[in-house]
């Protein structure tokens, strides 16, 4: 048997809906398990000579947390990542990892996680709270389980939106530049003042108007005052990005810990490539989380 489960990159934060806003984008890791190949560990793509391959792994291991939960062994297979999120740059890869270690242990142990044997289909929510309690980002378990825009509380609950048709998200990645999400969160206060709270309940109350029902209002909404600034510190010369798209009166955010900014394309203003040593990617925002395949 081979199953085979896509998730899409994600971006969490948005600006000021810090650890609750996510946004699902086009940009799909896949991977396939076999049950019937020589039992192993193989990956392409991103990250291909340093993710391990002695199983221990982010999508391995909660496989394996999966099988144990319902005091299940995980059965010798071949698993095979074909991964196209770069690692470490904010864009969820932990997160898709774990989702997809959530859905292929749901089919493999043929239990209902997923929703596989509802007439419903698929079911995103049990995939996102298993994988945001395996991997502890909720922001970004939400949108790769559900897709398109979505706002998750400390207390478990998920909403999804639909984000406006006319987003055109452009992601820009610093190839030699990497934060892990650890060190990024202990470079925040502990404290946020309530005028640092208040500005920015009211611009992420902006921000789900913005993406939702009016692109023209992302530049006001995506900013921010609990998190980028510290964040951007670390990483000057992507601070640098960060504040010349600003001064373009250019959407922008650091994609969830970073370092990654995502921005927005608005009629007439297109973003600039920053030239020598980042990537561009433009890969649309993603309608639909997790997909999954069965070769019998």
């Amino acid at each position: 048997m081979r199953i085979t489960v896509r998730v899409p990159a994600t971006s969490a934060n948005l600006g000021p809906g810090f650890d609750c806003f996510g946004l699902a984008l086009d940009l799909c890791n896949e991977v396939t398990i076999d049950t019937e190949a020589e039992p192993g560990v193989s990956w392409e793509g991103e990250g291909v000579d340093e993710l391990p391959i002695d199983g221990s792994d982010m999508v391995t291991t909660t496989i394996a947390r999966v099988g144990a939960l319902h005091e299940l062994q995980v059965p010798p297979l071949h698993l095979h990542g074909l991964n196209k999120i770069p690692l470490e740059r904010g864009l969820g890869s932990s997160s898709a990892a774990a989702v997809a270690g959530v859905v292929l242990g749901s089919r493999l142990f043929d239990l209902s996680i997923d929703g596989h044997d509802s007439s419903e289909g698929n079911d995103p929510y049990s995939v996102a709270t298993l994988a945001a309690q395996i991997e502890g980002h909720p922001d970004n378990a939400a949108p790769a389980a559900f897709g398109g825009f979505t706002i998750a509380t400390a207390d478990g609950f998920v909403r999804r939106l639909d984000p406006h048709p006319d987003l055109r998200p452009v992601v820009l990645v610093p190839r030699s530049i990497r934060v892990p999400t650890s060190v990024a969160r202990q470079a925040l206060s502990p404290t946020v003042s309530r005028a640092d709270a208040v500005f920015n309940a009211a611009h992420a109350a902006l921000m789900v108007e913005a993406l939702t029902r009016d692109p023209s209002l992302l530049v006001q909404a995506m900013r921010d005052q609990l998190h980028q600034a510290a964040r951007l510190a670390l990483v000057p010369p992507v601070a640098e990005v960060f504040r010349s798209l600003r001064d373009r009166n250019m959407p922008v955010c650091v994609s969830g810990a970073g370092p990654s900014l995502l921005a927005f394309e608005l009629e007439g203003r297109d973003v600039l490539d920053p030239g020598e040593g980042w990537t561009v990617l433009r890969p649309g925002v993603r309608a639909t989380g997790f997909e999954v395949s069965i070769e019998r």
